[in-house]
């Protein structure tokens, strides 16, 4: 989430798959690969090197290190799980430092070309907003949020905090002095510099001293809002550069007064980014504006994104970005980073793009990189089937995601060929399909540069109210099924991408789709919902009722086809700690009924449910975080064992890989895990996302483990969903005697509440299977 990360899985052996087969050790290496996801919202954890010209920014608990011509990533994964609010190079591009949110947040060190951890730093109590690195090398600035107000000076090399004061005002933007004598804050109308004289003789004493701060004279503008700050450079280097949003690019001399400003004719303004010969301005409706530091006389405005709105695939060639129309809206530029060497500058906008620009003629300017991710929380995604040929431009290496964004997006992979005219604005986006016509839903509020409130300590937000919450793709590939937020059902055709069905099919949020196997014969379509229903619908007959289930007694997490033309069975679990196997029959005059067969109670919620590639077994996820194994066809469990390492939370998400070796699990701590299925051994762990796991799936070969989360809405937003992944040995004590409690037969709560509407299941199988 927002972002969506995948996961490489390598084996170190292959085995089989059977129940009943002799089962190999197993280690599991997962490795990022790739974060489609962005959750920058300021200046602040935006950077560029300066000596290579890599792109970081914070994706959720990951920072990207993006290659914007190869259009290469790496990570660096922060794993302590907590967002990234804020970053910053060293002058020689070796290392990073950055800030995040929560609660005793830590200034953190890291080594760029290693992507590891070298120093940490905790003086702060709760979300850091800002961090720089001072000219020299020597000092790490950082900036608490509003809540924390402090500001620390580190050596970092010594490990000592040398000066520290505090805040009186939110702060959004630091900068430090060319000399590295001094640098800048900057907030609500807040500009204060501060002085280092004090921090250098401060070598023999081990406490800080206090950071001797005086506050700009603003003059006539003092209740602005001084949203970004960059020092002079070169000529330049007394004078100090701020940027408000009203619209004003403010000089202030070297002796703090505001010398002169220009007004940048937009309604507003967030951020900055300098060299000696030019400065650039963030505004607003994708205005990005270039003066001259010397006397802040206008250069050239910046050519602007896509509109909001803009059918991607169709933008083929540079041409289609000039939009003749008026009426048309545009993103926020909300962060800028220019690249001295290169002569490019980063840019990130409200509805989460990232544009990278070639300016070195400003006569001329050029896109070189873009990248178009979706702007809040990612609710679910859904592979492409594997059938023969490509539909639309979508092959098995394909999957689509939805968001509350009000958007579903199709994606390829990496490895996918791509047959069909590429186009330009993404090399990983292949089309959005946009369910209304209301762009501000695009628009990411986070972003805004005088929001009163800080992100909250744990990262979580307001509960998002709008957006498409589950997909499912039908087995031909050829009908995209959307359930949204108010329980209204839509079936898109994937060829067109033109809308077939539109249907307020529930009275509350549709939580789960699922279209019907095709060797069951069937054609329906399930959905489940908030409002504690299941509707089967005909697929092959316009979408007609065929049968509404009201036997759940709270919200249906999930529904699931199963079996084969002499036995299709559907399955469902809820918040009600039930699940249901229901049997379909022929009824001549009414076409497929499906009646109970099997009625289990545990003592425990139910959250997800996946069926193996055999149909015979199905996998549920559980409040206890436990993976209860279920034989279908006689609705025994036959097996229950730990799906967490963690001793916290509960199991939200479970799936089973195509090959059925393997089911992977999300826990609220964030954190997925891979198991064994038959056995229940962990062989691998990962870490990453800011906020839970929306949703799970291996690709079809087996080779990616693709997951999304709501760290796309930043809070910093987080993002938008980054995940991290390490390694995990499998045979660690902890595991093993989590797996031995699981072959116990210890589910005595669940044995004694089985029910079935056929025949008694008093007694559960959860033995070795």
């Amino acid at each position: 989430m927002h972002f969506v990360p995948v996961f490489n899985p390598v084996t170190s052996s292959s085995r089989p798959s059977h129940w009943d087969e002799i089962l190999c050790v197993v280690s599991l290496q997962v490795t990022l690969e790739k974060v489609l996801g962005i959750t920058t919202s300021g200046n602040s954890s935006l950077a560029c090197d300066p000596r290579s010209g890599l792109v970081a920014y914070a994706a959720g608990c990951v920072v990207v290190l993006l290659n914007p011509r190869k259009n290469r990533q790496h990570h660096i994964i922060n794993t302590s799980r907590k967002t990234i609010t804020a970053l910053s190079f060293s002058p020689d591009g070796k290392y990073l430092v950055t800030g995040e949110s929560g609660h005793l947040p830590a200034v953190r060190l890291w080594d760029v070309a290693e992507r590891r951890q070298v120093a940490e730093l905790q003086k702060h109590k709760y979300g850091i907003s800002c961090v720089a690195f001072s000219p020299s090398g020597k000092y790490i600035v950082s900036v608490g949020n509003q809540h924390d107000m402090m500001v620390n000076v580190w050596a970092w090399k010594k490990d000592v905090v040398v000066a520290a004061n505090k805040v009186s005002s939110k702060v959004t933007g630091v900068s430090f002095s060319e000399d590295s004598s001094y640098f800048v804050t900057v907030g609500n109308r807040h500009v204060k510099f501060w002085y280092l004289e004090h921090c250098k003789a401060n070598k023999v004493s081990s406490a800080p001293v206090p950071l001797l701060g005086r506050s700009g004279l603003i003059g006539e503008l003092r209740n602005n809002f001084f949203c970004d700050v960059a020092c002079g450079r070169g000529s330049k280097c007394d004078s100090t550069f701020c940027i408000t949003s009203s619209g004003l690019l403010c000089e202030f001399n070297s002796k703090r007064m505001l010398d002169k400003w220009v007004d940048l004719q937009t309604g507003v303004a967030q951020s900055l980014s300098l060299s000696e010969e030019m400065i650039f301005c963030g505004c607003a409706d994708g205005t990005v504006r270039a003066f001259r530091p010397a006397d802040l006389s206008f250069i050239c405005t910046l050519p602007r994104p896509h509109p909001l709105g803009s059918d991607v695939s169709a933008v083929t060639e540079a041409s289609h970005l000039f939009n003749s129309k008026t009426d048309v809206r545009y993103p926020d530029a909300v962060a800028v980073t220019f690249d001295p060497a290169g002569c490019r500058l980063s840019c990130v906008y409200n509805d989460h793009s990232l544009y990278v620009w070639d300016v070195r003629d400003v006569q001329r300017i050029g896109k070189l990189h873009s990248a178009l991710f979706h702007a809040s929380c990612v609710w679910d995604l859904e592979m492409f089937p594997d059938v023969p040929g490509e539909l639309a431009g979508l092959s098995s290496g394909s999957f689509l995601t939805c968001s509350a964004d009000n958007t579903i997006r199709l994606w390829r992979t990496s490895d996918g060929t791509q047959t069909q005219s590429q186009n330009i604005l993404s090399s990983d986006l292949l089309k959005i399909i946009y369910v209304d016509g209301n762009t501000g839903a695009l628009l990411d509020p986070d972003c805004a540069p005088n929001v009163n409130a800080d992100k909250s300590a744990d990262g979580q937000t307001a509960e998002i109210r709008t957006g498409i919450r589950t997909i499912c793709v039908s087995p031909d590939g050829k009908h995209l099924a959307s359930g949204d937020r108010h329980g209204m059902l839509r079936v898109h055709d994937l060829s067109s991408t033109e809308e077939i069905l539109k249907v307020d099919a529930h009275d509350a949020e549709i939580l789960c789709l699922e279209y019907s196997k095709p060797e069951t014969g069937l054609k329906l379509l399930a959905t489940a919902s908030r409002d504690r229903l299941i509707h089967v619908l005909d697929a092959d007959d316009d979408y007609s009722l065929v049968q509404t289930l009201d036997e759940h007694s709270s919200s249906i997490t999930a529904v699931r086809f199963a079996g084969e033309p002499l036995e299709t069975l559907m399955i469902s679990c809820g918040a009600d700690k039930s699940i249901y196997f229901h049997t379909a029959h022929k009824v001549t005059s009414l076409g497929t009924e499906f009646r109970r067969s099997h009625h289990l109670v545990r003592k425990t919620t139910l959250y997800d449910m996946c069926v193996d590639a055999t149909c015979k077994y199905a996998a549920v996820g559980c409040q206890d975080r436990c993976i209860r194994i279920f034989n279908i066809s006689s609705g025994k469990q036959k097996k229950l064992y730990k799906g967490s390492l963690s001793e916290d939370g509960s199991l939200l998400k479970v799936q089973i890989d195509p090959s059925g070796q393997y089911v992977a699990t999300s826990c609220s701590d964030k954190n997925i895990s891979i198991f064994d299925f038959c056995t229940g051994e962990c062989v691998a762990t990962m870490f990453g996302h800011s906020e839970i796991v929306t949703g799970m799936k291996f690709t079809n070969d087996c080779k990616h483990l693709i997951s999304v989360s709501g760290d796309s809405k930043t809070r910093k937003r987080e993002a938008y969903s980054a995940p991290a992944l390490g390694g995990l040995s499998s045979d660690s004590d902890r595991e093993q005697e989590e797996e031995d409690r699981g072959d116990d037969n210890n589910d005595p709560e669940d044995n004694t509440t089985s029910t079935s509407s056929d025949s008694s299941h008093g007694e559960d199988d959860t033995g070795t299977v």
